[in-house]
Order: C-alpha cells, then sequence, then structure tokens
C-alpha cells in the first residue's frame, strides 16, 4: 500500500473511531469532554500550519479562539434574553444595549463574524507585523502579549463583556435545548464533521504551489525573497487562516462547554495549545490534532487524580518532547516506519555453507 492509499485509509479509521464507536462507547459526559477536546484539536490544526508549515511561533491563539467564542456567546445571550439586556448587564446596572452587541441580534452577522473578526484582526497585525519582518521570538513575544491585552480588556469590562464570569447561562442553540442529550450530541457530531473538513482543506492547502511557498519560507526567507516573492503576503495568508480556524473553534465550544470566560483565553491556554501541538507533532497537520486530544485528555484524566500536578507533567512532556523528539509523537513514528523499511530493504547476509555441506555437494 503507498503513502497516499495509506493516508486515506487512516483518515477513514479516525472518521469511523470518532463519528461510529466515541458516540456508541462513551457516556454522555465523556462525550461531551470530547467534543470539547476537538474544538481544541481544530484551533491546534491552526497552529500547527502557522507554526509547524510557516514557522511562526504564536502565543496568542487565545485572542481569535476568543473572538469567535464572543461573537457566538453575543448572540446566544441575546436570543435567550429576546433582544433585550442579558442577565449580566442588567446585575452590572447597564440600562441600554451597547451598540456594540447591536449586530449581534442577526444571527447571520453572528456566524459571519465568527471567522471575519478573527480574520481581520490577524490580517491587520500579520501586514503590520511581517512587513517589518519580525519574526522568531519577537512575533511570538509580541502574539503572547497581545493576549494578556485582550484578557485584561475583557476583565475590565464587566458591563460589556461579563468580566471575569464571562458569558455563560446559555440555553437556546438556534431552536434546540443546549442541555438537552441530543443537542449535545448533535453539536459532538458537527464539531467532529468540521474538523474532519477542515484538515482536508488544510491538507490540500500544505500539498498545493501556496503550501510548498509557505514552507519555502519557513526554511529559508531570504531566499525566497530573493526569488522574487514577498514572505510577508504568504505569512499573513497564512496567519489570518490560522485564526480563522481558532474563531471557528471558539464558537463551537460555546454550546459544547456552555461558557466562554477570559480564563479560556489568556496566556496560559495559548501555550497549552502550542504544547499540544509539540508533543503531536508540529511539522504533521495530523499530529497537532493528535497533541490536542491526548494531552487535553491527559489533563482531565491526571487532574482528576492529582489536580495539582498536571503543570509539572505537562511541563515535563515539553521539555522532553523538545530535547528528546523535537518532532514530536508523530516524528517518533515516521523514524520507527524508515528503519523497519530500511531493515526490511536491506539483503540477507550470504550464509555460508559447512563443508559437509559442501562434502555432500561433490558428484561421486
Amino acid at each position: 500500500m503507498n503513502d497516499k492509499l495509506r493516508g486515506y485509509a487512516m483518515f477513514a479509521a479516525v472518521s469511523a473511531l470518532l463519528l461510529v464507536v466515541a458516540p456508541l462507547a462513551l457516556p454522555g459526559f465523556r462525550l461531551d469532554e470530547l467534543a470539547k477536546y476537538l474544538c481544541f484539536a481544530i484551533a491546534a490544526l491552526g497552529i500547527g500550519l502557522a507554526w509547524g508549515q510557516g514557522g511562526m511561533l504564536t502565543l496568542g491563539q487565545g485572542v481569535f479562539f476568543g473572538l469567535g467564542g464572543y461573537a457566538m456567546g453575543m448572540y446566544l445571550k441575546l436570543h435567550d434574553a429576546g433582544g433585550d439586556l442579558p442577565d449580566f448587564m442588567v446585575w452590572s446596572g447597564v440600562e441600554e444595549l451597547p451598540a456594540l452587541w447591536a449586530p449581534f441580534r442577526n444571527p447571520v452577522i453572528a456566524l459571519a463574524a465568527v471567522v471575519v473578526l478573527p480574520v481581520t484582526v490577524a490580517a491587520l497585525l500579520g501586514a503590520l507585523v511581517f512587513r517589518q519582518r519580525v519574526r522568531g521570538a519577537y512575533f511570538a513575544i509580541l502574539s503572547q502579549a497581545l493576549a494578556a491585552a485582550f484578557v485584561i480588556l475583557l476583565v475590565g469590562q464587566q458591563g460589556l463583556t461579563g468580566g471575569t464570569n464571562g458569558l455563560t447561562n446559555f440555553y437556546d442553540f438556534f431552536g434546540f435545548e443546549l442541555e438537552a442529550e441530543s443537542t449535545q450530541r448533535g453539536l459532538y457530531f458537527v464539531t467532529a464533521v468540521v474538523l474532519g473538513v477542515l484538515y482536508l482543506l488544510a491538507r490540500q492547502l500544505v500539498k498545493s504551489r501556496f503550501g510548498r511557498l509557505l514552507i519555502a519560507v519557513r526554511d529559508g526567507e531570504d531566499r525566497v525573497r530573493f526569488l522574487g516573492y514577498n514572505p510577508a503576503t504568504v505569512k499573513t495568508i497564512t496567519f489570518a487562516i490560522s485564526a480563522g480556524m481558532a474563531g471557528l473553534a471558539g464558537a463551537l465550544f460555546v454550546p459544547v462547554a456552555g461558557i466562554i470566560s477570559p480564563s479560556l483565553l489568556g496566556v496560559v491556554p495559548s501555550l497549552e495549545l502550542v504544547v499540544a501541538v509539540a508533543i503531536g507533532g508540529r511539522y504533521a497537520l495530523a499530529g497537532a490534532i493528535l497533541g490536542a486530544i491526548v494531552m487535553n485528555y491527559g489533563k482531565t484524566a491526571f487532574s482528576e487524580e492529582w489536580a495539582g500536578g498536571w503543570l509539572y507533567l505537562q511541563g515535563a512532556l515539553f521539555i522532553g518532547v523538545m530535547t528528546l523528539a523535537p518532532k514530536g509523537a508523530i516524528g517518533v513514528y515516521q523514524q520507527i516506519k524508515d528503519a523497519v523499511a530500511r531493515r526490511r530493504s536491506v539483503p540477507a547476509p550470504h550464509q555460508e555453507k559447512s563443508p559437509a555441506s559442501l562434502k555432500e555437494e561433490v558428484p561421486a
């Protein structure tokens, strides 16, 4: 079986596992947990595209996750309130709906904003930063500072954003009761399908001419510039696509988890996504997804037994991966596969015949 057919078979197997086996085998609570992991996997896929394929270490992906999540949450709060003031605004003493919230009464505008807002912010930031040839650690620090500033802004606007509590207590999702088991199961299927579609699109993008140019920018930005291409444009487009994925992940997370708050969007959650991508394998899109699912599952399972110990294990995992397996789990798998293939391709050593066997071969 060649690599292309093997890839199709692996995708079909994983799809069957997520869409058939998991809903039948897992109880409702665990299926809801898996849906959250898949939301994080969508955001991690964007990081894998920007960092693994484009060399842009983004430590502020929580900003775009939050923009998409708050856009969805604002619509749901207004829908639950019947177009009046949401409950937290009433508690905060707000008397009139802020102008920023008014467009989100329309579901079409809200759904469009889920992707348009993160893409626009990322495109503007990329156009300003990449044209100045800011890259490497400087870009990582800048994106991290953006995440910190975003959280401070959200926390400081209690009457506008819900402050530290964020947006919660959603009851209806486009005509479906959110607390119903059937609604949550349907949201799981939607999230899994969206993840699969985005993975296929990202994979096709990487294999396209643009994808080859993106990898060339990662490996030698100056050489690409000397060949007549503009690396800033390539990086800005990729960064905007990555932000759009994070925004969509945040929008799906809101009805799945029932909350969107600053604690999910700051520096630490953004770093956790980067660590997950590194553990899975940043040079492979599938590795980014695998790392996000495995690490979030490990976080849940380990925290249930030892709540305070997860951070130590997470740090040890990141250090171990970066020092012993910089290409992550997918890289280790590839090394093992290549070693097995080389062993099979080496011919067996010549077996020297014993004197007894030579004597038998001499004609009488």
